[in-house]
């Protein structure tokens, strides 16, 4: 009765070791996971020349469309330029009016008539480029997208260039994280990759858009096999669903698409 006892036993130790064996080749196989997080390129929208913020017509998270009015500026310096431009512009007529008078009588020289026309045509620019300065001081939406942040307030003073609000596209966000150099040779430029965060959709993936052609952190030009490890290359991603998912989010990205990734796995 011990030999067939000693044989079920070591029947039933072979089973064992063969089951831990696939569980531990199961973990080996699973995807590995890098840390990432969610970043936006806004639209940054100001005006050409310092000013003060007299109107304000949209809140922050607010959806507006191209050519919607965001906001506008005191114009009166503009408004100024313009009459002022205007009457410069009357003036060079009438001046260029007589001289072709006077021409067409031979009571004029040429030269006279062809300064007369400069003139008048250099008022015309003039006033056009006046108008085009007043018309800026009303500003509207560049693109289609969120109102993200607004820096100023009407009343407040903004310099040249300075944005008053930035908007974000939906199309203008993406997926950052970094990989190890061992890595770098498994993605490509339009690599599909899975997505995952808390509370996030299971089926979110990105393109690859970006890979950096530099380390982070470089070491000095000779260093050790244990710094090499260390070296980590910035990649970036484009979601295919971008409204699945948040600026600032941190997110967990898995090489290839069909990957199955689970928040917080081994890395």
């Amino acid at each position: 009765m011990t030999r067939p006892r000693n044989r079920i036993a070591a029947v039933a130790r072979l089973l064992l070791v063969a089951v831990l064996s696939a569980a531990l080749a199961g973990c080996n196989d699973a995807p590995k996971t890098y840390q990432g997080w969610i970043e936006a390129n806004l639209i940054f929208v100001g005006p050409d020349e310092a000013g003060r913020v007299e109107t304000l017509s949209v809140r922050e998270g607010d959806k507006v469309e191209t050519k919607a009015p965001l906001f506008t500026v005191d114009d009166a310096l503009q408004r100024a330029e313009v009459n002022m431009y205007e009457a410069q512009l009357e003036n060079a007529q009438a001046a260029y009016s007589r001289a072709q008078t006077l021409l067409k009588t031979q009571s004029g020289t040429q030269r006279n008539y062809d300064e007369a026309e400069a003139a008048l045509r250099t008022a015309k620019a003039r006033l056009v480029t006046a108008k085009t300065h007043l018309d800026r001081r009303v500003l509207v939406s560049p693109v289609t997208g969120t109102v993200q942040q607004i820096y100023f307030r009407p009343g407040e003073m903004v310099s040249a260039g300075k944005p008053v609000l930035a908007i974000l596209p939906p199309g203008n966000l993406k997926v950052r994280f970094y990989v190890p150099q061992e890595t770098l040779p498994r993605l490509a430029y339009g690599d599909t990759v899975k997505v995952s965060c808390d509370g996030c959709a299971g089926d979110i993936t990105a393109k690859v858009s970006f890979i950096a052609r530099s380390a982070e952190f470089t070491p000095p030009v000779i260093y050790s096999l244990q710094e090499r490890d260390k070296l980590v290359f910035l990649i970036e991603a484009i979601p295919d669903k971008p409204e699945a998912v948040r600026v600032g989010q941190p997110v967990d990205v898995a090489l290839g698409g069909a990957a199955a990734v689970t928040t917080g796995a081994a890395r």
